[in-house]
């Protein structure tokens, strides 16, 4: 059941799909088509499909690091906003001067940005045990404020014609595409790079062994004299600095400025997917691609199907209601009782 819960879960989202779409009117079928043919059926389409599955991943794969230590980091929302507002400060103003050095130096701000915002959750949840859960979501809000304050006011375009975004990029501050025709970037390299090292972590190193006895065992954790505090700070530092990652390959890679909404979701949605992938990276890697799906066929039904636009959130949050349902089957199984 370990293996087949997510899957099962998918069929479920599946079937909710069906039946939610004849209960509207529209064909099921054609509705099938549109979410999970069409994003296939085009270089163009398979490239924004990857596209979307790169900051998915990326911070999916920071999360699960955590929720193996049973560190459960919820606002990577927030952090992948402030690497995206780390990140572009160094492109906005110093970027024309640094030339090749300056993609770098905007991830490397762009991580460091979101290690920081986690930063406050590590330490409130060390040092006065607060719920990680609740000052990580609510430091989201405070992040989207801040990045509104920003494109409104300081770092607004003068030369936008009023519109509440930053001056664009310089060209040496944006990624390349991959091939000619696609909008997917480097940044899809970097995400399968880290997958391969999230793996080497949990498996190989010390530290990935220390933070998965944490999670499995915290009495032998404790008994063994692995220390809580540094799990935590070691598990958000790593899910913060992924999802400020994500943040600046976001803005420098499709976007191109800083604007009031960079992110459709991305950190929420990184943690179905972190669950549906069982919190292993090659499960992340392709339940990344099933949601990107979701988000490219909610698009295209907006237009074809007429649905609204909170279709794909509802489909999401169908895939991971189901999930948690399948949980219950890998340690419970039903079992028919005399009366």
């Amino acid at each position: 059941m370990r293996l087949a819960s997510s899957p099962l879960a998918a069929l479920a989202m599946l079937a909710t799909i069906f039946l939610t779409l004849s209960v509207l009117g529209k064909d099921p079928v054609a509705a099938f088509k549109v979410f999970f043919v069409e994003p296939f059926g085009s270089l163009y389409g398979i490239g924004e499909l990857l596209l979307k599955a790169t900051p998915l991943m990326i911070c999916a794969l920071g999360l699960a690091v955590g929720y193996r230590a049973n560190v459960w980091n919820i606002g990577a929302e927030g952090q992948f906003t402030m690497g995206a507002i780390a990140g572009s400060g160094i492109g906005l103003f110093h970027g024309a001067a640094l030339g090749a050095g300056a993609l770098p130096l905007m991830l490397t701000a762009g991580v460091l940005g979101g290690m920081a915002w986690a930063a406050i959750p590590a330490f409130l949840r060390a040092r006065f045990h607060t719920s990680e859960i609740f000052t990580s979501l609510m430091l989201v809000y405070i992040a989207q404020l801040f990045l509104s304050y920003l494109v409104h006011g300081p770092w607004r375009d003068p030369a936008g014609q009023n519109f509440p975004q930053s001056q664009p990029f310089p060209d040496n501050a944006l990624l390349p595409p991959l091939f000619e025709g696609v909008r997917a970037n480097g940044g899809l390299i970097l995400a399968l790079v880290l997958a391969a090292l999230s793996w080497w972590f949990g498996s190989v190193t010390a530290a990935g062994y220390r933070m998965r006895v944490s999670g499995l065992a915290p009495a032998a954790a404790a008994y063994a004299g692995i220390s809580p505090r540094w799990n935590i700070w070691l598990a958000l530092m790593i899910s913060g600095g992924a999802a400020g990652l994500a943040g600046i390959l976001e803005v420098a890679g499709p976007i191109g400025v800083l604007q009031p909404v960079i992110s459709p979701g991305y950190g929420f949605a990184a943690i179905i997917v972190a669950f549906v992938g069982r919190l292993h990276p090659i499960g992340i890697v392709l339940a990344s691609l099933l949601m990107s799906a979701l988000y490219l066929g909610g698009e295209s039904a907006q237009i074809e199907l007429q649905l609204p636009a909170s279709v794909s959130g509802l489909f999401q949050g169908a895939l991971l209601f189901f999930l948690l349902a399948a949980e219950l089957f890998i340690h419970f199984r039903l079992r028919r009782l005399r009366a």
